[in-house]
């Protein structure tokens, strides 16, 4: 990670971050003793909105069956988290090789909040699937296609992080509203979906401020392939919501043609696209994205 220039800071920026540095100390909470952790929870009753399950729109959501649904949606909420506990980890190393580093002075004090809350999400997160799930999926990092310049790669870095939070936030305030859910599941995600609010409103700053200084550090074809990188990473960060050990665990037979059937099936990309609308739309409006085309992969 090579020297990069300071961030073309505007008078906004430093706003931002001061109204949500102070909305972080204001809002602080102790999650080892905010959470209350019940030895089980019940099993024949969902444990995901119905609707943001992967085969929410095709037939198999009308044949599995109620009982095979619930099972389902157990595992595809223990993965949900699983993907989160490794998306933290990964946006914590990015974050910390970066706090008062050159070219990140003016946020590095709000990077100290954000690496505290985060840290707490992973273990709050991790707690869930180990106590319910007693495994935590595993889960594969998406290559870079190449050595990215300095500019190019923090502007990737967090872009990637802004889309992850977008994406989770999505489920986090859909399940956070869900009376049909259990108090724990409702306030894992109420929680989360509190502090990210603060995480992505920096993140949407920050992100258009590097945009910014990478057009004009790089070509205009190192741009488009910075773009083209982009979309094959909302589509893989989409794919991996498709775990056929997850199948597997609900005791669906042939989990992993159950999983290439949802990933080509035309029905589920409606639900894909309500799932990562308000990042797409931030991508267009800022020029990120010069169409919503996505490629498939």
């Amino acid at each position: 990670m090579g020297a990069t220039a300071p961030l073309p800071v505007t008078d906004r920026f430093m706003e931002v971050l001061e109204r949500l540095s102070e909305r972080s100390v204001e809002d602080y909470y102790n999650p080892y003793q905010t959470f209350q952790w019940p030895e089980t929870l019940e099993e024949n009753r969902f444990w995901m909105t119905p609707e943001l399950l992967t085969v929410y729109g095709t037939e198999h959501y009308d044949t599995l069956g109620e009982e095979t649904l619930q099972r389902l949606s157990k595992w595809e909420s223990v993965n949900f988290y699983s993907l989160n506990v490794h998306g933290i980890r990964e946006l914590l190393i990015e974050v910390v090789g970066r706090i008062h580093m050159p070219g990140f002075e003016v946020p590095s004090d709000f990077f100290h909040h954000f690496i505290g809350e985060e840290n707490e999400h992973m273990w709050f997160f991790s707690e869930f699937c180990r106590r319910y799930g007693h495994k935590i999926y595993g889960s594969t990092a998406m290559r870079a296609d190449a050595a990215w310049e300095p500019e190019v790669e923090n502007f990737l870095v967090f872009t990637r992080i802004l889309f992850f939070e977008e994406l989770v936030d999505h489920y986090n305030s859909r399940m956070a509203k869900d009376d049909s859910l259990c108090h724990t599941i409702r306030e894992v995600n109420r929680i989360h979906h509190q502090d990210e609010s603060r995480h992505i409103a920096f993140g949407r700053e920050l992100v258009s401020l590097l945009h910014q200084r990478m057009c004009q550090a790089v070509s205009a074809e190192r741009v488009r392939e910075v773009e083209a990188y982009l979309k094959r990473y909302v589509v893989y960060s989409i794919n991996s919501l498709y775990n056929p050990h997850v199948y597997r665990d609900a005791g669906i037979p042939d989990p992993l043609a159950l999983r290439n059937s949802l990933v080509a099936d035309e029905r589920r990309r409606p639900h894909e696209r309500k799932a990562i609308r308000k990042p797409l739309s931030f991508f267009l409006k800022t020029g990120i994205f010069s169409d919503d085309t996505l490629p498939v992969v």
